[in-house]
């Protein structure tokens, strides 16, 4: 069987419930619903950090993010971790990239050209972690998106939408990143018809991450049925018995620092801000359609794997908070993931618990390409063909430390979380508090069962077994060579 090509689409900070095949009535996602229909997915798929880089790091090594020491947003990827791309361009795949990267920091006071780069076998390297909304495009010189926008004579421009303190219009969608994105990716399919060599191509949309500001002629089409949007899923007073930090961004995301303070907006606010993330979910829709169409046109189709996933997701109010941060509520960790294979992978949903960690070792057997000993993920490869019927997993596991600089007080943030398929326990480390969720009473966690005496043995279990798989994380390398 010839090595198979792949088309890694990977969105950022995109919750599970964004596709009209996840229960959502509002988004126009008709061909990532198509995808999932004609793919394995995977309904209950969990990132291992609900911020980007140390999610990132994790699913492109297959190591947990503790274990890759690139646990927080800033931090460079030590040069001798193994990317799941170095390991198949070594084997003779041609990889390359459109979008953010963001495993080492990416910010102009340090890395005033791109981020820091190890050897990740990408060839293909085309680099923008974001549109122009952070500083000026002088800070970024090699963002590839913003020289883009100086050929085809435009600029990143992004005005508040009808007067919204919270939303903007972005770029219309010609000249939007994501449009950018997909560009990169069709031309990449083109030039590799009849190449004879495999190749994989990461896709890595901005969108639909904050601000919120996609094409107004997208956002356009949700006012005439704002008021159906449903409001967050927030009750009042439910912080109150909560870690710290939650209540800290109940009055402004990121410490304060990106505003959304949570009481100060109004219900259109509110219902405004949610359509505008779907709006961005529909133009990445339509991105990933012309990415197949190019596919199809080039005969390519049959014999490439197409991945669709997120790398954590986003509050968007719920709970009184927006965006992310140590935040462990199934709209921050729960993400989408398909895995589409003509001919190779039947198409079905699959239940039970997996992780993103799984991803790595999964694209090295669909490959033909030995399994790097330093991963911790399992290939879900056999899952995927048939060979097994069930995940088998009891657990999934995610981890933040102090992953991002903006929480100081009343400490830094280190917090973990493990969920089974019918709990949840999260620890905040450092200040004795933490959370507890019977997911099949209280899908929505709003009642925090961490101090009630009639769940003490549930969470002693769940705390031994967080402890687990602490331990069960430690890195594998070095391999041990002799008994003494």
């Amino acid at each position: 069987m010839a090595q198979p090509n792949i088309l890694w689409i990977c969105t950022d900070q995109q919750r599970w419930d964004t596709l009209g095949v996840t229960g959502n009535r509002h988004v126009r996602t008709p061909v990532l619903d198509k995808l999932f229909a004609d793919a394995a997915w995977f309904s209950g798929a969990y990132c291992q950090s609900p911020v980007c880089t140390p999610s990132r790091a994790s699913f492109l090594t297959g190591r947990y993010p503790r274990t890759t020491r690139t646990r927080q947003n800033g931090q460079d990827m030590p040069p001798d971790e193994m990317l799941v791309t170095r390991l198949l361009a070594d084997n003779g795949y041609t990889c390359g990239l459109s979008g953010k990267l963001h495993i080492s920091a990416a910010n102009p006071s340090v890395a005033p050209v791109s981020e820091p780069r190890i050897n990740d076998g990408y060839t293909a390297f085309h680099w923008s972690h974001h549109p122009g909304h952070y500083g000026s495009a002088q800070n970024w010189p090699l963002n590839e998106y913003n020289l883009w926008l100086l050929e085809r004579g435009a600029d990143y421009t992004a005005d508040p939408y009808r007067g919204s303190k919270y939303v903007k219009a972005g770029p219309e969608a010609q000249n939007h990143q994501t449009t950018w994105c997909a560009d990169k990716a069709i031309n990449f399919v083109k030039a590799h018809q009849g190449a004879g060599r495999p190749w994989l191509f990461s896709v890595n949309f901005f969108d639909p991450h904050h601000p919120f500001d996609p094409p107004a002629e997208y956002l356009d089409r949700y006012l005439d049925r704002l008021d159906e949007i449903e409001l967050p899923n927030y009750r009042p007073g439910e912080l109150e018995d909560k870690p710290a930090f939650q209540k800290i961004d109940h009055e402004g995301a990121y410490g304060g620092n990106a505003g959304m303070s949570y009481d100060e907006m109004t219900d259109h606010d509110h219902r405004l801000v949610r359509a505008a993330y779907f709006a961005m979910c529909d133009l990445i829709d339509d991105q990933v359609g012309r990415m197949f169409e190019a596919l199809r046109e080039t005969g390519q189709l049959d014999n490439t794997i197409v991945i669709f996933m997120s790398d954590h997701g986003e509050l968007l109010g719920d709970h009184g908070v927006y965006l992310k941060g140590p935040f462990f509520y199934e709209p921050s960790v729960h993400v989408p993931l398909a895995i589409s294979w003509p001919g190779h992978i039947p198409a079905r949903r699959i239940d039970g618990l997996v992780e993103l960690v799984d991803i790595a070792p999964t694209l090295l057997e669909a490959a033909g390409v030995e399994i790097w000993p330093g991963m911790q993920g399992r290939s879900l490869w056999p899952l995927l063909t048939g060979q097994e019927t069930q995940t088998g997993v009891e657990d999934v596991y995610c981890e933040y430390y102090n992953a991002m600089p903006w929480h100081r007080e009343p400490h830094l943030p280190f917090a973990t979380m493990l969920r089974t398929e019918t709990m949840k326990l999260v620890v905040s480390h450092g200040d004795r508090r933490g959370e507890l969720y019977d997911l099949l009473a209280d899908p929505g966690e709003t009642t925090n069962l961490w101090d009630d005496p009639d769940h003490l043995a549930e969470k002693a279990e769940l705390l031994q077994r967080l402890c687990d798989r602490m331990a069960f994380t430690v890195d594998p390398l070095p391999l041990r060579r002799a008994p003494w």
